[in-house]
């Protein structure tokens, strides 16, 4: 899933940046407030990784006018900023959950995949359909019980298709979910990842839909 990391720190960012990939995750980093506050008007995200201590614009700002704007996008606030009042103000902002520096990696994700799995209204952690079921928590997926392994392009493209599973993705927000600005996308790199999908799961796994996009196929 697409992820905006709003950090200004150079050196921690790189490290948050660095495990965010390594967790098949897209992600666009900025490091001051209205940066952030474009990236939010201009791209979809699944979650945001908040700082507050900002340049140009604080941290506290960003969020309420995301919020003002009906945009229910889970945010994470991390910060070094840690008194109770803070904590408040972070949260009554509209921030879905508040974690401060220093911080283990695996808790930041763990709570990612928490913040993600509330929004989405689903109560379990593994994304599953027709025999599929993808843990990301694990990173690991099987078909019918039986492990398959993933380039870290299949990965992100299932993940998206099962967290979407209702709805018809175009190509366009294919991209979207799968690549971070500055990566190079092929003029049907999409659809060749359908298709390598298609050959592990089965041809009725994904369809077609023409004119529009692609969507999971229906569970026998």
């Amino acid at each position: 899933m697409r992820i905006l990391l709003v950090e200004d720190d150079a050196i921690l960012g790189d490290g948050i940046l660095a495990g965010l990939k390594l967790a098949e995750h897209a992600v666009d980093w900025v490091r001051d407030g209205e940066a952030a506050r474009l990236a939010l008007l201009d791209h979809p995200y699944e979650a945001c990784v908040l700082d507050l201590g900002l340049p140009k614009r604080d941290g506290i700002s960003v969020l309420k006018e995301l919020r003002e704007r009906g945009n229910r996008l889970p945010v994470l606030i991390l910060t070094a900023r840690d008194s109770s009042a803070d904590k408040i103000a972070g949260l009554d902002a509209g921030a879905d959950d508040y974690l401060t520096k220093p911080f283990d990696l695996a808790e930041l994700l763990a709570r990612l995949r928490a913040l993600v799995r509330r929004a989405a209204g689903e109560a379990r952690p593994t994304l599953e359909h027709g025999g599929v079921v993808l843990d990301p928590a694990s990173r690991q997926v099987t078909f019918n019980g039986q492990a398959v392994a993933l380039s870290a392009r299949e990965y992100a493209l299932l993940d998206d298709l099962l967290r979407h599973q209702n709805h018809i993705r175009t190509r366009a927000q294919l991209e979207e979910s799968i690549y971070a600005w500055g990566e190079e996308t092929g003029s049907n790199t999409v659809e060749v990842f359908v298709h390598h999908l298609r050959k592990k799961f089965g041809a009725d796994f994904i369809r077609t839909v023409r004119g529009l996009g692609y969507q999971l196929g229906d569970v026998n």
